[in-house]
């Protein structure tokens, strides 16, 4: 099997190489998948230069990873199945990681699997859920519980649609470029830290070439474990807890954004890697302080603590659920999987998370 995306495009021209693509495949049908927000302000957008995304048949679903459900699925094969799709058929989906995710499963599943390109529109998306070949939606409260491995036949990645997003949006994705930056010493920790992520500084060819770095972390790691059976474990820095913070916040009917709750999960688990790997505070606290300032903090007492291992414990990727596993880091680029840390450690990374985020 080729672990790797078929055609990883890096590149602003997003209408010239999509019709490039359609040109090569010749699908019977273009079906476009995009939120209600993507539709207006990117789909539009691409419609007016591209002849593939103008002769499209659409299918909008709504926005937001609340709606990263069964039920939009179903809505998505639906169409698919009304408009006549058929296994020759092309899906493009185009906006952030709940798009992305979602309609990559949708694709892959009806008819057995139809080809799909991503086009991420937000940077989050870009630099993770856009490429690696995770599929999936929510269920039963839990993030990404169904899904499956399924690389996109195509994804192009551009910073030309960042223009369109709030300063929430950049920061989402920007956590997993630290995250990257933590796990390849070559990337470069304390130049991102020292980024300026302002209005306008990232929809260029600069910021593009940022993301390439970045996105290239990943895709190195994934094509030598596709399937997540080792090494890819290490790309889960910061998720175990992140994860557990975004279903907690569903319970509470409060969903907080991906990034954001990776951001505050790598400096619990960063805590965590020191009390159990000896990982240096002189890491842990410019990076904390960089996460306060512009992230602020998912604020959680000790009363939340059950649940949070709950969740925790309830992680994919854990052997049984009674052992919480994680990976950590003893220095930058020196990252250990499968770690199993007892809850009383847990319990003090929180409380020291809480402290450090002024809670």
């Amino acid at each position: 099997m080729d672990n790797n995306v078929k055609n990883l495009i890096f590149s602003n021209d997003v209408s010239g190489n999509i019709d490039a693509i359609a040109k090569e495949l010749s699908p019977a049908g273009i079906y476009v998948i995009a939120d209600v927000n993507t539709a207006t302000f990117v789909v539009d957008r691409l419609a007016k230069t591209s002849t593939a995304i103008a002769g499209a048949h659409r299918i909008t679903v709504k926005s937001g990873d609340i709606n990263k459900t069964i039920e939009s699925v179903t809505d998505i094969w639906k169409e698919l199945n009304r408009q006549g799709a058929t296994r020759n058929s092309l899906v493009v989906n185009i906006g952030g990681g709940m798009v992305t995710d979602m309609g990559g499963f949708a694709a892959a599943t009806f008819k057995r699997g139809l080809r799909f390109v991503n086009i991420p529109t937000t940077l989050l998306a870009a630099v993770d859920a856009s490429v690696g070949g995770k599929t999936g939606i929510n269920f039963n409260q839990y993030k990404n519980e169904v899904g499956l491995f399924c690389n996109a036949h195509a994804v192009i990645i551009s910073t030309c649609f960042f223009d369109t997003l709030p300063r929430e949006e950049i920061l989402s994705g920007f956590a997993e470029m630290i995250k990257h930056a933590i796990i390849d010493a070559n990337v470069g920790l304390g130049d991102l830290l020292r980024s300026d992520i302002s209005a306008g500084t990232y929809t260029g060819s600069n910021f593009l070439e940022h993301v390439r770095r970045s996105v290239m972390v990943k895709q190195d790691i994934v094509s030598k474990d596709f399937k997540e059976t080792g090494l890819r474990r290490i790309l889960n820095l910061g998720h175990t807890i992140g994860h557990a913070f975004e279903s907690h916040a569903l319970r509470h009917g409060i969903p907080i954004a991906h990034g954001y709750a990776v951001a505050w999960g790598l400096v619990t688990e960063l805590l965590i890697s020191h009390m159990t790997l000896g990982l240096p505070t002189d890491i842990i606290y410019p990076l904390a302080k960089f996460i306060y300032e512009n992230y602020g903090a998912y604020e959680i007492s000790c009363d939340d603590y059950p649940s949070l291992l709950q969740l925790m414990g309830h992680d994919k990727k854990n052997e049984s659920p009674d052992a919480i596993t994680f990976s950590l880091l003893r220095d930058i680029g020196v990252i250990e999987t499968g770690i199993t840390v007892d809850p009383d450690t847990i319990r003090a990374a929180l409380d020291i998370y809480r402290d450090l985020m002024h809670i």
